[in-house]
């Protein structure tokens, strides 16, 4: 039996925001140069400005992608839970758990009306944990290579190098992770660590994208409390040691802005800006804008925080920030009076669909979203307690 949640009509979501806990990181893990697991924050790194006029396209011949065809489900962020409650003696108290790019669909959908999605869900002492559906993301991934390039058109293999286009994400928007803009941009220690030879060469360094550091926090919409991982790119200063706010950065890639029709799909692309960065408390998000043929013409430093009244007081409607917080908050208490039984659930949007789909694929079990280390780890916490 399929139970649906309608996205429409989106005027019911209109209004003042629902209640939101600010994102606090209580755990991190990285990945290092050979994208191993480190349960350290080994991997953070440091921004400093990039070089103007530098070229997005140089090093592409050599660019080194990570192989993203093995499903890791939730191993990673299941370790950092593990070590987290193993260092508290108690479980962490969440309704969702899952990585920040789910939560990331769930909010631009309401605005995303061409884009699909899909998902695994199971129940598990009393919390939902959430991944993407892995089969659905590479066919996502096929269909984006298959397409043609326009003639003059930089191929899509280019576009990615320049602004790497996530497959998975709506193409509509073209969210980017830079990687070339990141080596631009990042350091591995402070600036006053870093030789100045390594700092002035940063545009002929190799580009990979095996290193990066994951930030876990604590937060919430509405009613419902969330533990969330995440990728993030940088922090601005250092990275306090105690609990004081972390001025992390996000850095992305746009192309320049040459008319109205640009500025439309800058105003798009915010939408997902801003979410990602919402969602794991990043304060500052750093654009490179660049030319056609892949320069880097500027940089343009946005607080998150201002973004969705900019586009509100200056934008063209396409859309709204409280109503995408208030859409996440309703579509969370479904999935929370939906999934509450055994085996592994499927949530669905197909594209151009105007509802989210919640069905069973299995009756029991959890598949493979929860590791064998993570529910043992929880089961000898529970008997430890009675």
């Amino acid at each position: 039996m399929n139970n649906h949640f309608d996205i429409q009509p989106i005027g019911r979501f209109v209004g003042q925001s629902a209640a939101i806990k600010r994102p606090r990181e209580i755990a991190c893990f990285s990945y290092d140069d050979e994208h191993n697991f480190r349960l350290d924050d080994s991997s953070v790194r440091y921004y400093y400005p990039p070089t103007l006029g530098a070229d997005l396209s140089k090093g592409f011949d050599t660019f080194e992608k990570l192989d993203e065809a093995d499903d890791d489900h939730l191993d990673s962020l299941l370790k950092t839970i593990i070590a987290y409650e193993q260092e508290m003696g108690k479980p962490v108290e969440a309704d969702v758990i899952t990585w920040r790019g789910m939560m990331t669909k769930f909010m631009a959908a309401i605005f995303s009306d061409r884009d699909g999605f899909e998902m695994n869900a199971t129940f598990f002492q009393n919390t939902i944990f959430i991944e993407e559906n892995h089969n659905y993301k590479l066919e996502s991934q096929r269909r984006q290579s298959r397409q043609v390039t326009q003639p003059g058109r930089p191929s899509q293999d280019m576009m990615s190098f320049w602004g790497m286009i996530k497959p998975d994400l709506p193409k509509a928007l073209l969210i980017v992770a830079g990687y070339k803009f990141e080596t631009l941009s990042l350091l591995p220690a402070p600036w006053p660590e870093t030789p100045r030879d390594y700092i002035e060469n940063r545009e002929n360094q190799l580009v990979r994208n095996h290193l990066q550091y994951c930030s876990v926090v604590r937060t919430g919409i509405g009613s419902t409390q969330m533990i969330l991982g995440g990728e993030v790119d940088a922090v601005w200063d250092i990275k306090p040691p105690d609990d004081r706010p972390i001025n992390w950065v996000e850095l992305k890639t746009s192309a320049d802005i040459r008319n109205d029709r640009d500025m439309l799909n800058f105003e798009r692309k915010l939408m997902k800006f801003w979410i990602q960065s919402f969602l794991l408390g990043v304060p500052k998000i750093i654009v490179g804008f660049r030319t056609p043929d892949g320069i880097l013409k500027r940089i343009e430093e946005i607080d998150t925080a201002s973004i969705p009244g900019t586009v509100k007081r200056s934008g063209k409607g396409t859309w709204d920030g409280n109503m995408c917080i208030n859409f996440a908050s309703a579509l969370l208490e479904f999935l929370k009076t939906t999934i509450t039984g055994d085996g592994v659930w499927r949530i669905r949007r197909k594209e151009r669909s105007s509802a989210v789909e919640v069905f069973r694929v299995e009756e029991t079990g959890h598949g493979d979203i929860l590791s064998d280390d993570f529910i043992n780890w929880r089961i000898k916490l529970a008997m430890r307690d009675t």
